[in-house]
């Protein structure tokens, strides 16, 4: 059956449109980077080709086209992902657009749809945007397009005007620590430490309970902006260089680094309430910080930190980027 996490409402949505033969051909599921938009996908994919005789049992799982599409084996099924660049950020390009495009003009194979799932559809470039536009305004027959993105604002007003909308909220906290603990086996401790590290994104939090260095990993990153906070000039600059030297890792590096400001931020407000705090596991961090910095400061560092994730998908110099945004802290 559908085995999705906190988000029910969007299960119904689709199910009510196979039901009542009312898919369309174009989708747009939008929300956070791993909050469960593919996933979701792929469940619709199932849904539309099962085999079960019984509607309300779609997607069974069970049958040949379930599995071979929860395996990415079906031929009807086509997954176009972006290019990763080497500054950890990701391009759809006209290329990829082109090739989706002559794959669904050839007939499906084992019917009754064709399904392109397109991930991310919101790093596509001008090119690739427009070229896929075409697609959507005249689509094949039989032809299921699912789009994913962050919102729906970053795509063309042509685009969104022409697909369904899904807009994935980010899942609940309890949600998130509940599945890891009671269907994962997580210990406790270590499922509210993911559940907080998630923010909402339980595909983060799945894949971070298989991987046993994913805390350790994701700690490093945030012990490392508490060392720079106490450093001078020159260990900041001797330390910029350093990680200008892979410039593939500061997209993720920086995202970590502005949800501890996010946290800073809420702590410097007053607020008491844990839920809402993404670093649960350096509280006593940020809390140090909050009392030797003021709000303003750390919204400072927040912003800068926002901005360089910026710049740093427009191809400025990462060296100076990078030294820019150490020596602001």
């Amino acid at each position: 059956m559908w085995n999705v996490k906190g988000h029910d409402w969007a299960v119904e949505r689709l199910r009510s449109a196979i039901n009542h033969q009312r898919v369309g051909h174009a989708w747009l599921f939008t929300g956070p980077s791993q909050v469960g938009r593919t996933h979701l996908a792929r469940l619709f994919a199932q849904a539309l080709n099962c085999e079960s005789e019984y509607p309300e049992n779609r997607p069974c799982g069970t049958c040949r086209k379930c599995k071979l599409i929860a395996s990415g084996r079906h031929p009807d099924l086509i997954l176009v992902q972006p290019t990763m660049g080497n500054r950890g950020n990701e391009t759809l390009k006209i290329d990829q657009i082109r090739e989706l495009q002559q794959d669904l003009n050839r007939t499906a194979m084992e019917g009754p749809f064709k399904i392109a799932i397109v991930s991310r559809f919101d790093s596509a470039n001008p090119s690739a945007a427009n070229a896929f536009l075409k697609t959507l305004e005249e689509p094949p027959p039989n032809v299921v397009l699912i789009l994913t993105a962050s919102e729906s604002d970053a795509l063309l007003p042509t685009i969104n005007s022409r697909c369904r909308s899904i807009n994935l909220r980010p899942v609940p906290l309890k949600i998130i620590e509940e599945h890891l603990v009671m269907d994962l086996g997580v210990p406790t401790e270590r499922a509210k430490t993911l559940a907080h590290l998630a923010n909402g994104r339980i595909g983060w939090a799945i894949e971070a309970a298989a991987d046993e260095n994913a805390l350790e990993t994701y700690t490093a990153k945030t012990q490392q902006l508490t060392d720079i906070l106490k450093m001078g000039k020159v260990e900041r600059f001797k330390l910029a260089e350093k990680l200008a030297t892979k410039p593939e890792n500061l997209h993720e590096l920086f995202k970590t680094w502005l949800g501890w400001w996010r946290d800073a931020l809420i702590l410097s407000s007053g607020q008491d309430d844990l839920t809402q705090i993404i670093n649960i596991h350096d509280v006593d961090q940020l809390q140090d910080v909050v009392g030797r910095m003021s709000a303003e400061d750390i919204a400072a560092n927040l912003n800068q930190t926002d901005n360089s994730l910026t710049w740093l998908d427009q191809n400025a110099n990462v060296r100076l980027l990078v030294e820019n945004l150490l020596i602001s802290f």
